[in-house]
């Protein structure tokens, strides 16, 4: 909750703020539409409104307030992680009724944004990059998507130093590699066969 922000001038709100995030979350997990989200089982009638939750929602969303509430997070239960190892990978989402970063690629169903994730060796999610448009593969602006996933592990006190991460060959890519190497990340990706080119100075740490 302190690092979710205020009113510009400090006025207290009206209502429970965390009865507000509980709804939030109910919502992201559900994933049911906002107008349906049952208000009177945390506010009595006429307290608040749906338009009201997803307004707090869009404020936190957009003024970085849930970035440093995840960082915060991460911060204070880093030792729970498993940081042997690292998994990559990237995840088309389907987006039916538009957005910012919003795109067609042509062997997808519907149009899509696409996100980048980091998880710990069991799973666990330790940060996401922000969304681009579907019709871009899991490389494109890679080296600036990656620095800022990394980032947000750096403002947690985590140290990557030394990390494996485990990537599909979609991943394999020199820009990448350099950037493992710059922040002494051990990158293990299997090589695309795309890329023509050859394997023979190549080597694995794990089999495929």
């Amino acid at each position: 909750m302190p690092h979710l922000s205020k009113g510009k001038r400090g006025f207290k709100a009206k209502i429970d703020l965390v009865k507000v995030v509980l709804l939030i979350l109910k919502r992201m997990k559900t994933g049911c539409q906002w107008r349906e989200l049952c208000i009177c089982e945390y506010f009595d009638k006429g307290t608040t409104s749906w338009q009201n939750i997803h307004r707090y929602f869009l404020k936190w969303s957009e003024d970085g307030s849930f970035k440093m509430a995840w960082i915060n997070l991460l911060s204070c239960n880093k030792k729970l992680l498993a940081l042997s190892s690292a998994q990559l990978d990237g995840s088309h989402i389907p987006v039916k009724r538009g957005g910012q970063a919003v795109g067609y690629q042509g062997r997808k169903a519907s149009k899509t944004s696409n996100s980048l994730f980091l998880c710990d060796n069991r799973g666990q999610m330790l940060t996401v990059s922000v969304a681009q448009s579907g019709e871009h593969n899991d490389l494109y602006d890679i080296v600036e998507l990656f620095k800022e996933m990394i980032g947000v592990l750096e403002q947690s006190d985590i140290n990557c130093n030394g990390i494996f991460v485990n990537a599909d060959p979609g991943f394999d890519s020199e820009d990448l590699k350099q950037v493992c190497i710059d922040y002494e990340i051990e990158l293990n990706v299997k090589p695309n066969l795309r890329n023509q080119k050859k394997q023979s100075d190549e080597y694995r740490y794990f089999d495929d």
